[in-house]
């Protein structure tokens, strides 16, 4: 089943998995207020079946970040705002209990890059780079990447990458962690992100659930605190009906067939 959800997203759904298409190839798939609707659209009221998603750009590029050919000018108040509905939406993405697996290529540039660090499995082809380039253009950086990609990078390499403008290569993405997989092509890449997500849309949706849901904010914790939400979730877990097929599955030596 096809949506097309507007002219700058297209959504189709292939039974448990719902494929969202950035189509702004002509803009490198830039990233605008239009189309950070269009995802807040479908993530707080994704399709029943859905168990998982696929997240790519048409064309050569994941997304060259924010669309400046539609810059607004905007008062302190007004940006901030901006901003808080940005974090919103990449909220949604990340916590909306739904796996996100984005494809990566081209440009993964400004907001793009902030886009690809609210989704939980990132895979490039060679071709993929990423920059942070708004300190090289007076600015700083608004949709969430002080945080996800501060985590990922730590704030010392942030910093540097903000200052210089630097690109980094799709192998240095592997080796920081901006990226999880890099595979040899385009096609590759694509086969390997239906590869998981057929893999992952067959995991239990609970402690699919779980893991969206805790671990980014364990990490946030105090260790006590942290030790003591991961008890909560063993405890959510491994009580349910998912937990009891797992279990028959692996003692009659078959896949589990969770509902």
């Amino acid at each position: 089943m096809t949506n097309g959800a507007n002219d700058v997203l297209d959504v189709t759904i292939d039974g448990t998995v719902a494929r969202l298409t950035i189509t702004r190839p002509d803009k490198r798939n830039a990233v605008s207020d239009t189309l950070m609707d269009a995802l807040g659209a479908f993530f707080a009221n994704p399709p029943e079946d859905v168990r998982i998603v696929i997240l790519s750009g048409e064309g050569e590029h994941f997304s060259a970040g924010l669309d400046l050919s539609e810059h607004v000018a905007r008062d302190a108040a007004q940006t901030m705002r901006h901003s808080r509905n940005w974090h919103r939406i990449m909220d949604m993405i990340q916590f909306g209990g739904l796996p996100v697996i984005s494809v990566l290529k081209g440009a993964v540039i400004g907001g793009g890059l902030e886009l690809a660090a609210a989704t939980h499995i990132r895979i490039a082809d060679p071709s993929t780079f990423y920059q942070l380039p708004e300190g090289r253009r007076g600015i700083f950086v608004g949709g969430g990447a002080s945080v996800r990609i501060g985590k990922i990078l730590g704030a010392d390499r942030m910093i540097e990458m903000m200052l210089t403008g630097r690109k980094y290569t799709a192998e240095d993405g592997l080796r920081l962690g901006l990226s999880h997989y890099v595979c040899d092509s385009a096609a590759e890449a694509e086969a390997k992100a239906n590869e998981l997500a057929a893999k992952v849309a067959d995991n239990a949706q609970l402690s699919n659930y779980i893991m969206i849901q805790a671990l980014a904010r364990i990490e946030d914790m105090a260790k006590a605190d942290g030790l003591f939400t991961e008890s909560l979730c063993a405890a959510l877990t491994q009580t349910s009906d998912d937990a009891q097929e797992g279990l028959n599955a692996f003692l009659e030596k078959r896949a589990p067939n969770f509902k």
